[in-house]
């Protein structure tokens, strides 16, 4: 991949919670020099613990082979009956729960934008999750938000409602069932 006009040899791994500060710190980063605020709502480091340490979410780390920085982080979240499965949001029947998967959380570090990270992370947690036996995909976008809502469109997501979210932010709800 390039960047400007130097050469960019990123990797995506699935990684244990040891990485969740170095994730955490991305999000912050990100978070920290958005322009539209209401674009993106960060979990905390304390929010990815509970579902990492209840086996219920899967990290990714996006890392420049060449300089070993981390450029980017996405996070699933497997919220089974829990209140959080978007699945409730859209009235999915009870048996469908337990096969959503939330595709929670994806921030790219601005130097590494434009390379298709957040799609390829999305990519990644999309094959593990299907051989986990994972049925339905599902995830918010602000409705302004072009970027990730192209992204989510263009992966096979559809838009199913729209509505508040995260403490009265308004959110795009989209859904995207595997084969």
């Amino acid at each position: 991949m390039k960047d400007g006009n130097r050469k960019v040899n990123v990797q995506i791994r699935r990684v244990p919670g040891e990485y969740l500060r170095e994730a955490e710190e991305i999000v912050r980063t990100v978070a920290h020099r958005m322009t539209r605020k209401e674009w993106f709502v960060a979990e905390s480091y304390d929010e990815f613990e509970r579902w990492m340490t209840a086996d219920r979410g899967l990290l990714y780390i996006a890392r420049d082979l060449d300089s070993g920085k981390a450029a980017g982080m996405f996070f699933a979240v497997l919220p089974g009956m829990d209140p959080e499965n978007l699945g409730y949001d859209i009235g999915m029947k009870e048996t469908g729960l337990e096969q959503v998967a939330l595709m929670d959380t994806a921030a790219v570090l601005p130097e590494f934008r434009g390379m298709g990270l957040q799609h390829r992370m999305m990519q990644e947690a999309e094959r593990d999750l299907k051989r986990m036996g994972y049925r339905y995909l599902m995830c918010t976008v602000h409705p302004e938000n072009r970027f990730s809502r192209e992204n989510v469109r263009r992966q096979g997501y559809r838009h199913v409602m729209t509505k508040e979210k995260y403490g009265g932010y308004l959110r795009d709800i989209w859904m995207k069932e595997l084969g």
